[in-house]
């Protein structure tokens, strides 16, 4: 009386295949996480770039035109500046709730979030 290994070996070579398969499913997954968040990124980095270009344009002009109003030029840059220096000062202070929490949350939004588009 001999036992068949036949079955078994069936059964192993379907676990390995399950194994590859599934390896190859997680790096899929991995891989399209990835350019996921890589496209996201770049794509929220050209809207801030340009968002920027434009701030600095709109500042510049709101420099010379609030100098004008004070008689020099670079009363103008004086106010923007220190309107900036303020601002700075309040981010820091609240970076952790307005900066941090946010951008901590979108990124593991982003992580965990397991529907392919």
């Amino acid at each position: 009386m001999g036992i068949d290994n036949e079955p078994l070996a069936s059964l192993l070579e379907r676990a390995e295949q399950y194994a590859k398969t599934t390896l190859e499913l997680w790096t899929l997954k991995a891989i399209h996480k990835t350019a996921d968040i890589a496209s996201s990124l770049v794509a929220h980095t050209m809207v801030f770039v340009i968002g920027l270009f434009a701030m600095v344009i709109i500042h510049i002009g709101l420099a010379l035109w609030i100098g004008g109003l004070l008689g020099g030029v670079f009363y103008g840059f004086f106010v923007v500046g220190g309107f900036y220096l303020a601002l700075s000062g309040l981010l820091y202070r609240c970076r952790s709730t307005w900066i941090k929490r946010p951008v901590s949350d979108a990124i593991v939004s982003q992580l965990i979030k397991s529907d392919i588009e």
